[in-house]
């Protein structure tokens, strides 16, 4: 099939987005690619629709594991095979899910950069049929990004594997310094370069400066009809804020990762199908969903980056209609950004403190633990050894990028099994065991190809049809796997570290501390960038594009700073015009104000009288105590 035909037959559409087109061409001819398209600029489909009209598999790298699943799922809606290998799955179900990367039909295998770091992965790769490694959120390979991944360097390592394999590298948000980066961390060869402009000419940029935060919340959602996302710093703020909004009548719900991963998918729906007009949430939210009718996009707090405010905002009006986003803004907030910058770069005395006491929590001995991935409540961890969550955080970043462990912050991984035995084998345990065969019999009915993979499994679902409760079908796939039937895997919803070498003495644990000032130098000119935007009096539209190195563009004449200067020129010349009715009027005759004011036929009652104050403070008109005169 052409490209256009495969567009067709999965995608439904007739023709591609602008851009499209070209960057699938440059893939097909084999050239190292980098797109560089805008939030919601369909960039997914500049790698699928290439590996669907080639031969073999397509590797897509993603740090995002919510956005992989979505992928996946879309792409077996459409009938086209495709698999994620994602942090926290059992080593067997890794195992099973690669052969059929090798052996099956899978033309999509989607990993998460962590995963490029394991020794199985890579020599299953090495036998693989690949058309094409595209790599999504790129920027996440450069140090000078927001969003610096370490893991991600070794993306270069699969290039090794299959040297003529081109790769397309994808992200909607990249400054100069960070495009070259990505070519050179890649390996590029004879690039080709593909950008977007960043302008979005329907969005109004705003920056609010207001003390009282809630009461313009509630103003704004007054004030623009339609849907909209409420973008904070806490999961408590989540909550207090979607509060707020329903007692004033605005429908609300809120979105954080703490939440189980069906309370999240149900709130996404609420609000992508209208039902909730307003989502109050973390930065856990957004990522994949394409809501074209978002009618405006506020930030209660200030943004780590440009680079994140920018994608955020971006989720507004997708539609191409006019949309709104709002940053809300006072001194505190930087007294606040100043001292979460602190705590975002702990020592490496800390940091090695960190290492020590979650070998502890484990109860991990010296040279053991290397490979293994272990659930991490990290409430738990830091009261129990009385540490800053924020400082915590940020030190496993740091023992990441020196390649000691991973960490993932949020990882679901639905409830799965897989039969152990053969359909005879199974057949023979039915007929010698009589009380499992209808449960047995209902697993089968529900549950097809559990003989080769892993199969995802809904213990409320198969509750239902073998009625029996949730807990009663848990016990029996525990007991299950104890025969030696099955392998269940229940659902999991929680960050996870793992071991990437095995625990370390104190005096052989290294921490770049070079890399670390590297991080802070970034970090503070992305977080002084910020505050230039909350700050000056430019056209915010031309301030974001200049910072994404497009300084020529013009003014975008709808953010806060363009219709404020147009309203100060409109009242300027309202002025003008009103004092060449006053002069034209006093040249007549002497007035009084009442006459005056009632014969000028330019501007509202306030303007008159303000101009003629103008006029007489400075001595051009005069007043006798009775009438206003030249």
């Amino acid at each position: 099939m052409t490209i256009q035909e495969i567009l067709k037959a999965y995608w439904k559409h007739d023709t591609f987005r602008p851009m499209q087109e070209d960057i699938i061409s440059s893939v097909l001819l084999g050239h190292d690619t980098l797109a560089l398209l805008p939030t919601g600029g369909g960039k997914s489909v500049c790698f699928q629709v290439p590996a669907l009209a080639k031969e073999g598999i397509c590797i897509v790298i993603s740090p995002l594991i919510a956005l992989m699943k979505d992928q996946v799922e879309n792409l077996k809606a459409k009938g086209i095979d495709a698999i994620a290998v994602t942090s926290g799955m059992a080593k067997r179900e890794i195992d099973i899910a690669l052969d059929s990367c090798i052996y099956g039909p899978v033309k999509f295998l989607y990993l998460s950069p962590e995963r490029l770091l394991s020794d199985l992965v890579r020599e299953r790769i090495k036998y693989m049929n690949v058309n094409l490694i595209a790599v999504d959120e790129a920027h996440c390979i450069s140090q000078w990004g927001y969003d610096f991944r370490p893991p991600y360097l070794h993306i270069a390592d699969l290039r090794e594997l299959h040297p003529d394999v081109p790769v397309i590298a994808l992200t909607a948000t990249a400054t100069a310094e960070v495009r070259i980066d990505i070519q050179e961390k890649l390996q590029f060869k004879n690039p080709v370069v593909f950008q977007k402009s960043f302008e979005r000419k329907n969005i109004s940029y705003v920056v609010q400066h207001t003390e009282s935060k809630q009461r313009k919340m509630l103003d704004i959602a007054h004030g623009v009809k339609g849907s909209g996302i409420v973008y904070v710093r806490s999961r408590k703020e989540c909550s207090e804020i979607a509060k707020l909004y329903n007692d004033n009548n605005i429908s609300a719900d809120y979105y954080h990762a703490g939440l189980s991963a069906d309370v999240r998918s149900k709130k996404q729906e609420g609000w992508k199908n209208n039902h909730i007009r307003i989502i109050v949430a973390t930065n856990a939210f957004g990522m994949g969903i394409d809501k074209p009718d978002v009618r405006f996009v506020i930030h209660k707090d200030l943004p780590d980056s440009l680079e994140a405010y920018y994608q955020e905002a971006g989720r507004a009006g997708r539609d191409e209609n006019k949309a709104y986003t709002v940053l809300l803004y006072n001194y505190p907030d930087r007294l606040k950004q100043e001292k979460m910058f602190l705590h975002n770069f702990p020592s490496v005395d800390e940091i090695k403190r960190v290492y020590h006491y979650l070998a502890n929590y484990y109860q991990l001995a010296y040279g053991a633990g290397d490979g293994i991935s272990f659930d991490l409540d990290l409430g738990d961890f830091c009261s129990r050894f009385k540490l800053d969550s924020i400082k915590t955080l940020n030190a496993l970043k740091f023992l990441e990028n020196d390649e000691y462990l991973s960490f993932n912050e949020s990882v679901f991984l639905p409830s799965r099994f897989r039969f152990q035995v053969h359909n005879e084998e199974l057949y023979n345990f039915q007929i010698q065991n009589k009380g499992w065969d209808m449960f047995i019999k209902t697993l089968l009915r529900s549950y097809g190809g559990a003989f080769e993979n892993y199969v995802r499994l809904r213990e409320f679902d198969l509750a239902k049809r073998s009625h029996m409760s949730v807990q009663q079908v848990i016990e029996g796939l525990k007991q299950l796997q104890e025969y030696n039937i099955l392998n269940y895997l229940p659902q999991n919803d929680s960050p996870q570290v793992t071991y990437l070498k095995p625990r370390q003495h104190a005096n052989s644990l290294f921490i770049n501390k070079r890399y670390i000032e590297e991080r802070k130098t970034t970090y503070l000119k992305k977080m002084e960038a910020v505050f230039a935007y909350a700050v000056h009096r430019k056209c915010r539209s031309q301030m974001l594009l200049a910072y994404f190195d497009e300084p020529n563009v013009g003014k975008c004449g709808i953010c806060d700073i363009c219709l404020d200067e147009k309203r100060q020129k409109n009242a300027a010349e309202i002025a003008d015009d009103i004092t060449n009715e006053i002069v034209e009027v006093l040249s007549k005759s002497p007035s009084a104000i009442g006459t005056l004011v009632s014969s000028l036929k330019t501007g509202a009652e306030k303007e008159k009288i303000e101009t003629i104050r103008l006029l007489l403070d400075a001595g051009k008109i005069k007043f006798n105590g009775d009438k206003y005169y030249l």
